[in-house]
């Protein structure tokens, strides 16, 4: 009977520190700020260069 509340503690504790470490990662991608969308490279259309 130990050994099946043993098994049953370290099942619930993985699934605790899994879901801690999912919350973590979440948090700290929203932590980061956002880049700005804009193109490195710009190309002129066809017409307007000339």
């Amino acid at each position: 009977m130990s050994r099946l509340i043993a098994a049953t503690v370290t099942v619930v504790v993985a699934a605790g520190l899994a879901v801690a470490a999912a919350l973590g990662v979440v948090a700290l991608l929203e932590a980061t700020p956002e880049q700005p969308n804009s193109p490195l490279i710009t190309y002129e259309q066809a017409g307007q260069g000339d």
